[in-house]
C-alpha cells in the first residue's frame, strides 16, 4: 500500500511540486513559529532568548484572567464579531444567488468586477476612504442628513455606531470575493435540473429553493463552520485603522489588546499568553462546530 501511495506522487511528480511553495510556506511561518508559544508560559527576556528565560507556568494566565480590561475586549471581540456573522456571512450567499440569476454575461462580469475590487484592497485605503465618506463636516451621508433636517452624526465617534460601521464597512470588502466560492459550487449543478423543473411548473423561487440551495448547502456548511471559528480572531487591520480613543469601550479587541501589550508595551510573554488563549477557543470552536453540523447535515471539515 505505502509503495503504491509514493508511485502516486512520484508518477504525477510535476504536479506534486505544485505543492512545494504552500507546503514550504505553512512550514516556516505556521509551524515553525509554534515554538514561540513556550513564551507564554515563560517570563521572557530578549536578552536570554525564549529556551533560556525562566518559567513561571501559568502565571501570565491568572494575571490575564484577573484583568477586567482582558474580559471587556473579549466581549467587545465576541459582539463584533457576532454582528458580523449575522449580518455579514449570509450577505455573499444572497449575492450569489442573485448573481446566479442574471442571464447577460456582460452585465453580470461587471458586477462581479465592481464588488471584487475592495478585497483587494487594503484596510489602510479603505479606512481613509470611510473615514472621508462618514465625514460628520463634509462626508456625503452627514450632508444628506443636513438637507432632510437632522443633525449630523460622528459615526466613527460614536459608541452607538462604530460596531455597525465594522460591520457595514467589512460586508463591503469582502462581499464579492466571499461569493467566489459559492459561485463555483453553483457551477457544477446541471442545468437540466433547472429545465426539468420550469417543465414541471416552478417557478423562480422554487427552482433557487430546491435546486439552487441545497447545491450550496456542504460549501454553506464549511464556511459557516469556518466563520465560527474565527468568532475570537477579529480582524485587526481593519479595527486598528478605524479606532480612536472616543470608541475604546466598543471597539477595543483582542488583537489590539494583543497589539499594545506585546509591541507597545513590550510585555511579550503576556500578549503571546493572549494570543494562545484565543487560539485555544478558536480551535475548540471549531471542532464544536464540525460536530453539531456533521449531526444536522452529515457535511463537515472531517
Amino acid at each position: 500500500m505505502r509503495k503504491t501511495w509514493l508511485y502516486g506522487y512520484w508518477k504525477h511528480k510535476y504536479l506534486t511540486l505544485l505543492f512545494v511553495p504552500a507546503v514550504a510556506y505553512y512550514i516556516l511561518f505556521h509551524y515553525v513559529p509554534i515554538y514561540g508559544v513556550l513564551i507564554a508560559f515563560k517570563s521572557y527576556k530578549f536578552s536570554l532568548g525564549i529556551w533560556d528565560s525562566p518559567w513561571v507556568g501559568f502565571r501570565h494566565f491568572e494575571e490575564l484572567f484577573a484583568l477586567g480590561s482582558f474580559w471587556k475586549v473579549t466581549l467587545n471581540t465576541v459582539l463584533i464579531s457576532l454582528y458580523k456573522l449575522i449580518f455579514g456571512f449570509p450577505a455573499p450567499i444572497l449575492f450569489a444567488l442573485l448573481l446566479n440569476e442574471i442571464r447577460l454575461v456582460l452585465f453580470k462580469r461587471i458586477v462581479q468586477t465592481i464588488s471584487y475590487f475592495p478585497h483587494f484592497l487594503s484596510w489602510v485605503v479603505l479606512a481613509g476612504l470611510a473615514m472621508q465618506f462618514l465625514s460628520p463636516s463634509t462626508g456625503p451621508i452627514n450632508l444628506l442628513l443636513q438637507q432632510l433636517g437632522a443633525d449630523p452624526i460622528f459615526f466613527l465617534g460614536s459608541s452607538d455606531w462604530f460596531r455597525p460601521v465594522l460591520v457595514v464597512t467589512d460586508v463591503w470588502k469582502e462581499l464579492g470575493w466571499g461569493t467566489i466560492v459559492y459561485l463555483a459550487a453553483l457551477s457544477s449543478v446541471n442545468p437540466e435540473q433547472y429545465e426539468a423543473a420550469t417543465v414541471d411548473g416552478a417557478n423562480r423561487y422554487h427552482r433557487m429553493r430546491y435546486i439552487t440551495l441545497p447545491a450550496m448547502t456542504p460549501v454553506i456548511t464549511i464556511m459557516l463552520i469556518f466563520a465560527i471559528g474565527k468568532i475570537v480572531n477579529d480582524d485587526f487591520d481593519q479595527v486598528f485603522n478605524l479606532l480612536n480613543p472616543a470608541v475604546m469601550g466598543v471597539g477595543d479587541v483582542l488583537s489590539t489588546y494583543t497589539y499594545r501589550m506585546g509591541l507597545v508595551n513590550m510585555e511579550y510573554s503576556f500578549a503571546t499568553a493572549v494570543g494562545l488563549f484565543k487560539n485555544v477557543i478558536a480551535f475548540t470552536l471549531i471542532v464544536a462546530a464540525n460536530a453539531v453540523a456533521k449531526r444536522l447535515n452529515e457535511y463537515g471539515l472531517w
